[in-house]
């Protein structure tokens, strides 16, 4: 950023990708607070086909959008072409959510009446994005919210504000009025200014956990306004006896290096029993070491890209320094071939041995493994945190299973999956120092809209049979 002007930059390459002037946030709420009761009147049908319309325009740019977030945000192609995939299967998951969650109801009371229920739109939400999934996350808020008829003011990233541009466009291409869905540029000031906004209604987060205190800080004095916290995860990934030696490393990996390990539901921490200990780590690192570390439009496509730029390359290679001095064992080390460049070989390091293992959230490519003599143990480790968004457990029986499950605080709980790679048509957060208690993805609905109570009749009837004197 220079005076007004943000400017974001390629990991990979380091060039310019996009330049701009930071949004007013007191006209943006203006605008928005005019366009909503038109959007909140509009009938829901119009509002699912436009949406649907949306679905349809990202699906006609998908090779362009796929390619500008594998630019901006360093994603390998293929992975970038995911998140687009999601965008648009995202519209059909919220139209059912919506119905399922929030749907209409009515209740025949005879001579009293009906009882309904219906729900409400809160009115101007603002929408903090992320880089890592700087399409498809602020999306998962946006989508639902405009079908309940709420109109948005987004924020992307100022890493990653391209992006944000591209998906606000879709919007407008599909017919959505432009003041209904506003994008936002800015920072820290100007996040901080729609947070605080009185025209704003709701916000909708998805970031770091300094950043979610920060705004649960502010708001705490204010009930009335809606605050949905997706943060992150200081993740275990539970290996106990298997059989699946190459099979419990691939989704070691998967859980711990996909995105490169930019994902709040990466494993952080493989917690393994004493006696899988060896067979899985000869496997696991044979494995990452055949991990293709590169540019995201090479050919062949690497598994990783960069991480998003080098200042975060910088503290991911600090805290495996950390670590190291405080008795960490080195298993794969982390290279950077380029000290300009954000590139970052997968790290991982044995922290059994370390006594006050620091509870945080180490953004990238970074495995801590920790040994332990039972799945007991593997419980009571797995819960040494204070985050709670994903867990998961491999090997093991389906009782050992119904153990992990009932013990472990988490809000994704997985069995022989990774930790990562929810589903949309699941409710998706956490507790702790994870969320809020209001998960997105098809929960989202849920705070996208407020429940009214209803008890109607078509015309006036009531009498007091009680307490009246006599004519």
């Amino acid at each position: 950023m220079t005076d007004n002007t943000y400017i974001s930059y390629a990991p990979s390459t380091g060039e310019e990708v996009w330049r701009g002037e930071a949004g007013n946030v007191n006209e943006a709420v203006s605008r928005a607070r005019r366009a909503w009761p038109e959007w909140a009147a509009t009938p829901l049908a119009n509002r699912i086909e436009l949406l649907r319309r949306f679905a349809n325009e990202v699906r006609a740019r998908a090779d362009d959008l796929a390619e500008l977030i594998a630019k901006e945000a360093g994603k390998p192609l293929w992975e970038a072409r995911t998140e687009v995939d999601a965008v648009i299967n995202k519209v059909e998951i919220s139209v059912n959510a919506y119905g399922e969650r929030t749907g209409r109801k009515k209740l025949d009371s005879a001579l009293q009446g009906s009882a309904a229920v219906r729900h409400k739109p809160h009115g101007v939400m603002a929408v903090l994005g992320p880089y890592n999934f700087p399409a498809h996350l602020p999306n998962g808020h946006i989508v639902p919210a405009l079908i309940a008829g709420n109109v948005i003011l987004f924020k992307p990233s100022e890493k990653t504000p391209a992006v944000g541009e591209a998906l606000v466009e879709c919007f407008h291409a599909a017919g959505i009025p432009p003041d209904v869905v506003q994008i936002v540029i800015g920072g820290i000031d100007e996040g901080k200014d729609l947070v605080a906004h009185g025209g704003v209604d709701g916000v909708l987060f998805t970031g770091s956990v300094q950043a979610g205190i920060a705004i649960n800080r502010r708001l705490a004095s204010n009930p009335g306004k809606i605050v949905a916290l997706e943060m992150g995860g200081n993740n275990p990934l539970v290996v106990i006896d298997t059989p699946k030696i190459k099979d419990a490393a691939t989704l070691i990996v998967q859980s711990a290096f996909t995105s490169a390990g930019q994902r709040c539901t990466a494993a952080r921490r493989l917690v393994i029993v004493e006696s899988m200990y060896e067979p899985v780590m000869k496997e696991l690192l044979k494995l990452t070491r055949k991990l293709i570390v590169g540019d995201p439009f090479a050919d062949p496509q690497p598994f990783m890209g960069p991480v998003i730029d080098n200042d975060a390359a910088d503290k991911l290679e600090q805290g495996f320094l950390a670590l190291v001095t405080e008795g960490g064992k080195p298993l794969a080390h982390m290279r950077r071939a380029d000290p300009e460049k954000p590139f970052l070989t997968p790290g991982i390091i044995d922290t059994s041995e370390v006594e006050d293992r620091p509870d945080v959230e180490l953004f990238g490519p970074l495995l801590q493994v920790i040994k332990v003599p039972d799945l007991d143990m593997a419980i009571a480790e797995a819960n040494n945190t204070r985050f709670g968004l994903s867990a998961s457990l491999i090997g093991g029986s389906p009782d050992d299973f119904g153990l992990f499950w009932a013990n472990v605080r988490a809000g994704i709980i997985n069995w022989n999956r990774p930790t990562n790679g929810a589903s949309s048509s699941q409710p998706f957060g956490g507790i702790g120092l994870s969320g809020n208690h209001r998960p997105a993805a098809y929960y989202a609905a849920d705070y996208c809209a407020y429940p009214v109570a209803s008890t109607e009749m078509e015309q006036p009837r009531a009498n007091i049979g009680v307490g009246l004197k006599e004519d």
